[in-house]
């Protein structure tokens, strides 16, 4: 985080009175009702806690209604302790040399992971340390030949040999969400998908699909169709079931002492990884459309998009990302419901040749058809930014900003991030983590920094969280009137207070969209965590007392 100058102290000091009266907006927070008492008090308070630093700011954020995170990796979102701790479990062993984990027998220098856990010596300590900054980005420091970017992408190759805990690394995530009051995750997966990529290596790659012929992928979808490539959408369905049933059952849902976590609701993301040849990428894009469609189809929606991950400036990933979007578009074409977020723009200068940087970000929204893109910080070297930009409000794609992903991994912050463009330019925004794991972090923290570095408002902070729930995959109509217009709300709610005791008409509008419910419930959040400033503790903090 960057540090205020003195005149911003001094402009923050000024502020502090004239926010009460509703003045002092830093920039158009787009466009949102018309603000109340009680919202206004709040902003109050959130200067004062602006002016005084990040430590304070954290802590009025860590109850702020943060509605949606909706760029999550699973792996990339647990914690390395608990790596270390599954491994012990699971009869994995450590590599002291590598800073990996391998299969047993633990033989040689290779150590017991559970040796890792319990009383342990000052050595094994060392070796725990070592460990977890290996697995994240803690402590680490770039050297000749190995920069940030190869250590957080390196992290996902040392997660060797686990058994399935995915409902504990999700109770993990959710859990963490809960105690920041975020309602609502989207988290990416990569489940099982060695019988579709043996399928394709066995059918093999033609001119006509290497050059994106929508007829050659028809051929090509009903070869692996016909030999058998939807054996693998049950297991593939089963997967974030299987998860969401092993974290309700640690989370108590149901029971008399639920755990709070039990409010969040999680979705999941198809992964598709990108740098592997074009027969495999094609195959399982497919299988990950089929599992979602197949989701959709009978009222599960616990599948509800794709993604394609892996770095972007691999050499794969950058030679075939034409041909990849073609092969999105197609699939798109077939399976129409399920929708896609795309990593794309997740570059920078110096790490791809520049003609690399000018076109990904408008391949994924003109041809492969993307809601939302992931990351997209290379925007201003896109060929015709501002046009791009343009008809990226116009057509309300959202981007999914990763502040602290992107220092760690491209060395891009401040005022080379392209986060305060997309703002001005009205192009819907939302913070996200992307691997709270790797880089430590949590939304929280996003918040914190955004807020800081940008200078945001509190009704800035207001229009990210609101914006994370609008453009959520959940099913049904939004409860908003106009696409990321947060003023009047559709025509069964309005003249009911959002976030109140529904009736009627809007209550049954609600019952029947699963998104307008999550918005509906963001703005009870917004009232509750707006009323608590209230009283003398408040008064006296507010005057320096």
């Amino acid at each position: 985080m960057r540090s205020r100058t003195a005149s911003f102290l001094f402009r923050s000091s000024v502020c502090l009175a004239l926010v009460a009266l509703g003045g002092c907006e830093r920039k158009p927070a787009g466009v949102q009702g018309p603000k109340t008492m009680a919202e206004k008090r709040a902003g109050l308070i959130y200067e004062a806690n602006l002016h005084q630093g990040p430590e304070a700011l954290r802590a009025f954020l860590a109850g702020f209604p943060k509605g949606a995170d909706l760029h999550v990796h699973l792996s990339g979102a647990v914690y390395a302790e608990t790596f270390i701790r599954d491994a012990g479990e699971d009869g994995l062993c450590v590599d002291p040399a590598a800073l990996s984990f391998a299969k047993p027998p633990c033989r040689g220098k290779l150590i017991p992971a559970k040796d890792l856990s319990g009383n342990i010596d000052r050595q094994t300590q060392l070796l725990y340390d070592k460990l977890v900054d290996a697995l994240s980005i803690r402590s680490f420091l770039p050297s000749a030949g190995w920069s940030r970017h190869d250590q957080f992408f390196a992290v996902f190759d040392r997660l060797n040999g686990f058994k399935n805990h995915d409902g504990e690394w999700v109770d993990e995530v959710a859990t963490r969400a809960a105690e920041q009051n975020q309602q609502y995750l989207e988290l990416m997966m990569t489940p099982p998908f060695s019988h579709a990529a043996q399928l394709a290596h066995q059918i093999g790659w033609s001119p006509q699909l290497a050059q994106g012929d929508p007829q050659a992928f028809a051929r090509f979808r009903q070869e692996l169709l016909d030999r058998g490539l939807r054996d693998e959408v049950t297991p593939d369905r089963d997967e974030a079931r299987q998860a969401e049933a092993g974290r309700k059952k640690l989370e108590h849902c149901g029971a008399v002492e639920t755990k709070p976590a039990c409010a969040v609701e999680v979705r999941y993301i198809y992964q598709v990884l990108r740098d592997f040849p074009p027969e495999q990428v094609f195959a399982q894009t497919l299988l990950g459309f089929e599992t979602v469609a197949a989701s959709m189809d009978v009222g599960d929606n616990t599948w509800v998009g794709i993604n394609f991950v892996r770095p972007e400036d691999d050499f794969v990933a950058m030679r075939d990302y034409t041909l990849q979007m073609k092969m999105v578009a197609y699939l798109h074409s077939v399976y129409p419901k399920v929708h896609i977020s795309l990593h794309a723009g997740e570059l920078a200068m110096g790490l791809a040749p520049p003609e690399g940087l000018r076109f990904h970000i408008r391949q994924a929204v003109e041809i492969a058809g993307a809601e939302r893109i992931g990351h997209g910080v290379d925007i201003m070297d896109e060929d015709n930014a501002r046009q791009l930009l343009q008809e990226m409000a116009d057509r309300h794609v959202m981007v999914e900003i990763n502040l602290s992903s992107n220092e760690g991994i491209l060395g891009v912050k401040g005022d080379r991030h392209p986060f305060p463009v997309y703002r001005t330019a009205h192009v819907p925004v939302a913070l996200s983590t992307d691997d709270e794991g790797v880089s430590r972090i949590d939304l929280t923290n996003e918040y914190v920094r955004a807020a800081i570095d940008y200078n945001l408002s509190y009704r800035d902070l207001k229009q990210l969280a609101r914006t994370g729930i609008e453009h959520s995959f959940l099913p049904g109509a939004s409860l908003w009137a106009k696409p990321d217009d947060y003023s009047n709300a559709v025509g069964a709610c309005r003249g009911q207070e959002p976030g109140g005791n529904p009736t009627g008409e809007c209550k049954a509008f609600l019952d029947g969209s699963q998104k307008a419910a999550a918005q509906w419930e963001l703005e009870r959040r917004f009232r509750d965590f707006e009323a608590k400033f209230q009283g003398p503790e408040y008064e006296r903090f507010l005057h320096g007392q």
